[in-house]
C-alpha cells in the first residue's frame, strides 16, 4: 500500500508508518485515534473524473485507489455502495427550500451505512489472515460485520447490549455470528470488545478505535458528488452517534479536495439526539472533547445512542471546521420524522436515519440553511430495522389499519371513515 503515507494521532499529533501500528497511539491509551494520510500525488495517477466516468463497477471499489488496501486485494462479492440519491422535490417545497437530496443507505446489503466499514474491515483482516473479526455495535455496525463476514465464510464474535432491536439481533444469528448480549450499554459492550481483542488476538473493527472504518464511511462522501457531479452540495446532514460517519464523510471530501475533484466543501450539520447529544453540547459550549464527561446515551434512535462518542475528534472536526453545526432533536421529532420521509420520498428510514431529516426540519425553521443551498440528508439506515420504533411513529401520526369483514359494504363504510 504505497499510496499510504503516515498515521498521525490526532491527540498529540505523533506520525507512523503504516506497518508500525495496528489501530491507535500508544500513548494515550485506548483514545489514540489516528487518522491515514495518503500520497494524493500517486492516488492521482490511479484514479480521476474521467476515469471513473467509464468505470463500470458500481461499488465502493471503484475508489479503491482511495481506500486503504492493495489494487489487487480481494474484496467481498456483496453489492456494496452506489445507494440512491434522491431529488424530494415535494419535501424541499414544505420547508421552503428549492434544492434538497435524500441519499438512501438503507438500500445496502445488510440495511445500514456501517457496510462501508465493515466491507474494509473484512478486507484488512482477511490480508492479516485473522482467524475472527470483532465489533461492539448497537445493532448495525455488528449486522454489517456479521453479514459480510458471511458472505466470504468469516469467523467473527458480535458485542451488542441486550436492549438491541429484536430485528438486528436476529441478522446476527442469520449470518450465524458468535453474539454476546450485554447486559449493559453500548459503552459496556464497547470496553468489553477491547478486552476480549486484547486477550485472544482478534481483529478489531471497533469505531473510533480502528482507524480505517473512516476510511471506508467516506465512500458516501465520493459517491454524493459524483451523482451530483462532481458539484459538492452546499450543505450535509447527518445523523451523529459515534462519530465516525460525519468523520468519515468529512474525510472523502477532504480527498476530492486534495484532488482536485471538488472545488468547495460544504458545510456538514451533525445531528443528534436530545438524550445522546454528547458532540451537540460540546459544540455549543465550546467544551473540551477529549475530557468531558459522557451523557446517558438514552434515546428512542438506538444506532445513534452513545453515551460517550469513541470517534468524537473526528465528529467535532468535520462541523468545526467546515463552518457547520450541531443540532439536537427530541425523540417525538425523530419518530415524525419516519413518516414524513417515507411519505414525501418514498424512503423508509429507521429512527436514526430519520433523525437528519429531523435535524433538516429544524434547521429550515430556524434559518440555519438558506432557501437556494444544494442540500444532502443521508439516510443511515433502513426502517425495517426497528418496526417498534416505525409503528410508534406511524401510531403518532394517526395511521392505523381498517380491520374489516371480507364484506363490500364493510368495505364502503370503513373508506368513507378513511
Amino acid at each position: 500500500m504505497d499510496h499510504i503515507l503516515q498515521l498521525k494521532c490526532l491527540v498529540c499529533g505523533r506520525e507512523y508508518s503504516p506497518d508500525e501500528i495496528d489501530y491507535i497511539c500508544p500513548e494515550h491509551g485506548n483514545e489514540g485515534i489516528v487518522d491515514v494520510r495518503y500520497d494524493y500525488d500517486l492516488i492521482s495517477t490511479r484514479i480521476s473524473r474521467e476515469s471513473l466516468a467509464e468505470n463500470r463497477d458500481y461499488s465502493i471499489w471503484r475508489y479503491k485507489p482511495l481506500l486503504p488496501m492493495a489494487m489487487d486485494a480481494e474484496v467481498p462479492p456483496l453489492a456494496i455502495g452506489w445507494t440512491p440519491l434522491y431529488r424530494a422535490e415535494r419535501l424541499a417545497e414544505r420547508l421552503g427550500l428549492r434544492h434538497v437530496f435524500v441519499k438512501d443507505d438503507g438500500r445496502l446489503p445488510t440495511g445500514s451505512f456501517k457496510d462501508r466499514a465493515s466491507a474494509v474491515a473484512v478486507v484488512r483482516a482477511r490480508v492479516q489472515q485473522a482467524e475472527i473479526i470483532t465489533t461492539a455495535s448497537t445493532g448495525n455496525a455488528a449486522a454489517a460485520l456479521s453479514g459480510i463476514c458471511a458472505s466470504v465464510g468469516q469467523k467473527n464474535v458480535i458485542f451488542v447490549p441486550e436492549s438491541a432491536p429484536p430485528a438486528k439481533i436476529a441478522q446476527l444469528l442469520v449470518y450465524n455470528s458468535t453474539v454476546m448480549l450485554i447486559k449493559g450499554s453500548y459503552d459496556d459492550a464497547f470496553e468489553l470488545c477491547l478486552e476480549a481483542a486484547a486477550e485472544y488476538g482478534w481483529y478489531n473493527r471497533n469505531t473510533g478505535y480502528n482507524p480505517y472504518m473512516t476510511e471506508g464511511k467516506k465512500t458516501a462522501a465520493f459517491e454524493i458528488c459524483e451523482q451530483l457531479d462532481w458539484q459538492a452540495p452546499d450543505v450535509i446532514f447527518v445523523s451523529v452517534g459515534d462519530g465516525c460517519i460525519i468523520g468519515g464523510l468529512h474525510k472523502g471530501l477532504k480527498d476530492l479536495l486534495a484532488l482536485g475533484f471538488i472545488e468547495t466543501m460544504p458545510r456538514i450539520i451533525g445531528v443528534q439526539a436530545e438524550g445522546s447529544n454528547y458532540l451537540y453540547e460540546v459544540w455549543k459550549n465550546n467544551e473540551d472533547v477529549l475530557t468531558r464527561a459522557p451523557v446517558s446515551g438514552k434515546t428512542v434512535a438506538d444506532s445513534i445512542s452513545a453515551g460517550l462518542p469513541r470517534d468524537r475528534i473526528k465528529a467535532l472536526a468535520a462541523v468545526t471546521s467546515t463552518n457547520g453545526a450541531y443540532v439536537e432533536v427530541s425523540d417525538d421529532e425523530i419518530l415524525t420524522a419516519i413518516p414524513e420521509l417515507a411519505r414525501g420520498i418514498g424512503v423508509f428510514a429507521e429512527p436514526a436515519g430519520a433523525a437528519a431529516w429531523a435535524g433538516l426540519v429544524k434547521a429550515a425553521n430556524t434559518g440555519l440553511v438558506a432557501v437556494d443551498e444544494r442540500i444532502v440528508v443521508l439516510n443511515t439506515g433502513n426502517g425495517l430495522k426497528d418496526i417498534a420504533g416505525a409503528m410508534t411513529a406511524v401510531e403518532m401520526a394517526g395511521s392505523r389499519p381498517s380491520r374489516i369483514a371480507p364484506d363490500l359494504e364493510e368495505l364502503k363504510r370503513a373508506l368513507n371513515k378513511a
